[in-house]
């Protein structure tokens, strides 16, 4: 392999990194832990086991990054949390 074409894959790399926008979910004293969790399951296509970590560390920790990926796919999920009554943003 080239060199140039080396360092191009390296760029290409990074520049797939840099992209990265993160879905944060914050705690709320409204919504219960089981409405969380089908909520993550449904939007943001998590385990139950991935759910539950996320639901406890939100409720402990006051929020929790739920997703990672670029904004086009994170941003219809945003909305959909934001609708059922649950505060998220994407950073």
């Amino acid at each position: 392999m080239s060199t140039e074409r080396k360092i191009q894959e390296e760029v290409d790399t990074l520049e797939k990194e840099v992209n990265q926008y993160e879905l944060v979910l914050f705690n709320d004293e409204v919504n219960t832990f089981d409405f969380v969790i089908d909520s993550l399951i449904e939007v943001c296509e998590h385990t139950l086991e991935q759910a539950e970590q996320c639901t406890i560390l939100v409720h402990y920790k006051g929020k929790c990054t739920v997703k990672t990926g670029e904004y086009k796919d994170l941003e219809p999920r945003c909305s959909k949390l934001l609708t059922k009554g649950l505060s998220a943003e994407i950073i």
